[in-house]
């Protein structure tokens, strides 16, 4: 058996004359949580609806367990989705919603209480079932809808910003949930969502969109630590990107910024010298002490110090007028407003990635 579930091959798709999807590729492991994570309008939600069967692909094709499923209605496509409405019947109790898959498959009546008893246990909600869903708390309606999802064993369980409508704190315990869901069952999740922390939190891989397209595809740790593109930089995690032409090549690239010399380790760079590169920096790696003539780093002036999630963010500005941001934990820090400082990081804390807006390196 192939350990691929499903592969999307050369999906294009377009509303009018907007392209929304951009000629996209994906393969799907058996067992796997990957997340498809981008702005709103990047096509997230018109790839899920793809493999779901909601909407038609213009080109291009889609595999379910290696069979063309493209033309596929959706009813005869073994997959399941999640939406972040919940899109509960009200008028049906917990029990009633869960069994519904079942019971339009035609499950006789005592597998369907067996199997909604079973769903019930794993969401944790076993007391649950004679209620209605105006009953429920928001967390408790979305478990019962991963309940009710769940219930009909789809191959792939498709979810759609599930936790979108909860607050905070019910967010991040439901992020636990359905990872535990996910790796006791061993079915297959595709997530969606606009959320960074959710994304890197829960997923074995992550798939960044951007306008119609996958900018990069890879575990949490090689989007966050090693991006490729300095969009992927900034919308996963904080990163600050400097241009400039290298000055040096090699293991450590120097380059020649507005503001200065700037190091950068070289990771798939091949920087020439001469050659325009942007280099990519993570707020948590940028360093500073007071401002030394002799020191090496960029000459920059605390501008703003603001303190938000647990974070002390601090905005520095660059003598080109550019602002690199810090990051720290706690509240504050002995360096006020105003203070001259040199700004500098390791170079193995640095990455040249690639501008696509410029189209350039």
């Amino acid at each position: 058996m192939s350990d691929q579930i499903l592969q999307l091959k050369q999906i294009e798709k377009s509303f009018g004359n907007t392209k929304v999807l951009d000629g996209i590729d994906l393969q799907l492991h058996r067992g796997e949580f990957i997340t498809l994570l981008g702005a709103s309008g990047c096509g997230k939600t018109t790839t899920l609806r793809i493999i779901a069967g909601l909407e038609t692909p213009d080109s291009g094709s889609v595999l379910l367990d290696g069979v063309d499923v493209t033309a596929v209605p959706p009813e005869k496509r073994n997959v399941n989705t999640v939406f972040q409405n919940y899109a509960l019947f009200p008028h049906m109790s917990v029990a009633d919603n869960i069994g519904y898959g079942l019971k339009l498959k035609k499950v006789s009546k005592s597998e369907i209480q067996a199997k909604v008893k079973e769903m019930l246990e794993l969401v944790q909600l076993s007391e649950y079932g004679s209620r209605m869903p105006a009953e429920l708390s928001g967390g408790q309606r979305q478990r019962v809808a991963i309940a009710r999802a769940l219930a009909v064993q789809p191959q792939i369980l498709l979810l759609d910003e599930p936790l979108g409508a909860l607050d905070l704190q019910l967010r991040r315990q439901m992020q636990f949930e359905l990872k535990r869901l996910q790796k006791q069952l061993g079915i297959t999740f595709l997530y969606i969502t606009h959320d960074q922390e959710e994304a890197l939190n829960m997923s074995d891989r992550i798939a960044v969109m951007r306008q119609g397209r996958f900018e990069q595809i890879g575990t949490p740790n090689e989007i966050y630590d090693s991006p490729k593109t300095a969009y992927v930089a900034k919308f996963v995690g904080e990163a600050n990107i400097l241009k400039g032409k290298v000055t040096q090549s090699g293991k450590v690239v120097c380059v020649e910024t507005a503001a200065g010399t700037a190091l950068a380790i070289c990771k798939r760079c091949g920087a020439a010298e001469g050659k325009s590169v942007s280099i990519a920096v993570r707020s948590e790696n940028v360093s500073f002490a007071p401002y030394q003539p002799d020191a090496q780093g960029l000459a920059a002036v605390i501008r703003e110090k603001n303190f938000a999630g647990g974070m002390l963010r601090i905005v520095l500005e660059l003598k080109d007028g550019q602002t690199l941001i810090a990051s720290r934990h706690g509240i504050d820090l002995p360096a006020q407003v105003g203070d001259e400082m040199t700004v500098f990081w390791n170079a193995e804390q640095a990455i040249v990635v690639e501008d696509v807006e410029e189209g350039k390196l």
